[in-house]
């Protein structure tokens, strides 16, 4: 599983002119199943997500002090199959890692619903749909979190 995770001040996500999902600051994460993600690759990225010290401290002294939980706010994870594109050949990126779309939703409900069992406010866009995603980067802080597991198991 990979992932773009990204420290905001506040997100929302549309599909058409409704809003679906929106947070205050917390996490934008654009999730990507891939074809060879398991249960663990879920349960591993959603510990990750939810404990990244990523948010500075209270007094501001330390930069990446404070977990998502611990700043009270919110995670709006947003399923994005392009996330797993390779890119390194050709012109054209490949989506041949990406999990087909019935086995993705599957994966991606499992890993929303492991994220939104720990408490924290969880928000989610429309899965397949054309969304828009909002957000004001705070920082900016950008990171890409992948799945030991799955990154083991790539063939090479």
């Amino acid at each position: 599983m990979i992932c773009i995770v990204q420290r905001v001040l506040e997100a929302h996500v549309s599909v058409g002119h409704e809003v679906v999902g929106r947070i205050g600051s917390g996490l934008v994460v654009l999730a990507a199943v891939q074809r060879r993600d398991t249960e663990a690759d879920i349960t591993w990225t959603a510990g990750k997500l939810t404990t990244l010290r990523i948010f500075p401290s209270a007094d501001g002294q330390k930069n990446f002090d404070r977990d998502v939980k611990e700043i009270g706010g919110g995670i709006l994870l947003v399923s994005n199959f392009t996330v797993a594109a390779a890119t390194a050949k050709g012109r054209r990126p490949s989506l041949d890692n990406a999990a087909d779309p019935a086995a993705g939703r599957v994966m991606f409900d499992k890993l929303l619903a492991a994220v939104a069992a720990t408490g924290i406010p969880t928000a989610t866009g429309r899965f397949g749909a054309d969304m828009a995603v909002h957000l004001v980067n705070d920082g900016p802080v950008t990171m890409i979190v992948e799945s030991p597991i799955r990154a083991t198991a790539q063939e090479t």
